[in-house]
């Protein structure tokens, strides 16, 4: 049986929805996957998408104030993450700073003139919060 390459997944969390996007260690390239409600049903779709993706890692998106502040959004980012943390032991779970990532998306698929649902938003949200941490990995493995 062939396996996925390990990948990481990067999570755009929100109240009702979390964003998930996926890059693949081999390439480092980030692309949206899909969005899921936050519900009952969220902790087994999570967990069919670490398995499909072979994910290896989790970026969680650290939401701050204009001023980097801590926020209630950043303190529940933190409890989300400490909860995944829990749950894959195996994996490790990373917060990155998503300073406007959500306005950015949402500006892009305006951009494109085609239709979109708020779920598109959290998933190229997560996107770019997956690009920030590898280019962020990028340059510490380059510094030396």
């Amino acid at each position: 049986m062939v396996t996925a390459p390990s990948s990481i997944l990067g999570l755009d969390v929100g109240d009702r929805r979390v964003g998930v996007a996926a890059a693949t260690l081999e390439a480092g390239l980030a692309r949206p996957l899909t969005t899921l409600q936050q519900d009952e049903g969220f902790p087994a779709a999570l967990e069919q998408i670490v398995k499909s993706e072979n994910a290896e890692a989790l970026v969680v998106g650290l939401p701050r104030g204009l001023d980097g502040q801590v926020t209630a959004q950043t303190q529940a980012a933190e409890t989300f993450a400490n909860g995944l943390r829990e749950r894959y032991a195996d994996l490790t779970v990373y917060l990155q700073d998503e300073a406007v990532t959500s306005k950015k998306a949402e500006a892009e698929l305006q951009a494109r003139g085609k239709p979109y649902q708020r779920g598109d938003i959290d998933a190229l949200a997560a996107t770019y919060i997956l690009e920030d941490w590898l280019a962020e990995r990028r340059q510490k493995e380059a510094a030396g």
